[in-house]
């Protein structure tokens, strides 16, 4: 019986959606929103820029779907007001393009970083 608890436990926190650390940065940015489905890509025309909320999270989009990208890790020099160079191919940002971050002040971009599945919170 308990593996089968732990089972439907388990099928249960996955069909949640992803959870949001205690803490995230982004939590302001997407409260009261639904997550969606993650997503390799998304177009680069749906207004907004590419924002870094702290130094391992993006964030894409306005209006009713702000898109949510964690990183794998920490990116050097990625901050709030870092200015973010996306190395595109085509017409999405996709998962594995890379970015640079260009703090305020600097002439020299930091290093690459990789993006990572984007997240949907919808209205």
């Amino acid at each position: 019986m308990r593996v089968f608890s732990l089972a439907a436990g388990l099928l249960v926190a996955a069909c949640a959606g992803p959870v949001v650390p205690p803490g995230d940065a982004s939590a302001s940015l997407i409260a009261g929103r639904v997550a969606g489905p993650s997503r390799s890509c998304v177009p680069t025309g749906l207004g907004g820029n590419l924002r870094a909320v702290d130094s391992a999270t993006l964030t894409y989009g306005s209006g009713a779907t702000i898109y949510i990208n964690r990183l794998a890790g920490s990116c050097p020099g990625l901050r709030e007001l870092s200015t973010i160079i996306a190395e595109v191919h085509g017409s999405e940002y996709c998962r594995g393009d890379r970015i640079r971050a260009n703090e305020p002040g600097s002439i020299i971009p930091g290093p690459t970083c990789n993006l990572g599945e984007w997240i949907p919170y919808r209205r």
